[in-house]
């Protein structure tokens, strides 16, 4: 298990306060690498908590903002089973507010001394796997995937030409919340402007398939794109 989970108050840029979950390696020495882990829509939920563990039991130091902290209290999380009550929060998201709190997790990790500084992922999950695209443009981290990230087509997909980082997509040839030919659209428009990406697409698996309290939960999908992600990372943390 890593070593150190905690919660963090971060100031946002606009007078917000965000709560994030943070987690530490247990072992090695630091600075670690830093990772910042994007929510589902369903909060920084217990999924989402022992996700950030998993990943700092394999040496990066993790931190998960809320997202929802604008229209939401603090540590709000909602079941997978009641979609309804996270439509509101969806829909209280905007792309500058977003920027805010993408920026406010990477000064965090900017500043923390255990974080080898140009050494710094993300990844996320259902909306998460769109916030990442979105921070992928902002800031330069060393990689970045996105597991089934609905809502980057039609406008986020624009910002293709400021991709910092080279960017691993998750798909589920199943998944019937996002259209099939999103990802195509995704493919190509990277493609155009000369990004480095990698689609993967897992044709029997669902929306929501890596998280093993969903319904959708599709083991073997979900031990290969965690392995996948794993050395996608490391490779391109050597480059």
């Amino acid at each position: 298990m890593s070593g150190l989970q905690n919660f963090v108050q971060l100031q946002v840029a606009d007078g917000t306060t965000m709560q994030a979950y943070t987690s530490i390696p247990a072992h090695g020495k630091s600075p670690f690498p830093g990772l910042i882990l994007f929510q589902e829509a369903f909060g920084v939920n217990h999924h989402i908590r022992k996700l950030a563990d998993r990943f700092a039991d394999e040496g990066y130091l993790v931190i998960a903002p809320e997202l929802f902290h604008r229209s939401g209290p603090a540590g709000i999380e909602i079941p997978y089973t009641d979609f309804q009550s996270a439509m509101p929060h969806m829909q209280a998201i905007t792309v500058p507010n977003l920027e805010m709190d993408i920026k406010a997790a990477w000064n965090w990790l900017q500043s923390n001394s255990q974080v080898t500084h140009e050494h710094i992922v993300a990844t996320g999950y259902c909306l998460g796997g769109r916030v990442s695209f979105l921070a992928n443009t902002l800031h330069p981290f060393k990689a970045v995937a996105s597991y089934y990230g609905g809502g980057i087509v039609p406008d986020l997909v624009k910002r293709a030409a400021s991709l910092n980082a080279p960017h691993l997509f998750f798909w589920g040839g199943k998944d019937e919340h996002i259209p099939k030919e999103h990802a195509q659209i995704i493919k190509e428009e990277l493609t155009k402007v000369g990004k480095k990406t990698i689609n993967v697409e897992f044709s029997d698996a669902e929306h929501g398939f890596f998280c093993d309290e969903r319904a959708s939960f599709n083991a073997e999908a979900a031990e290969l794109a965690w392995g996948l992600t794993l050395e996608f990372f490391i490779q391109k943390m050597k480059q």
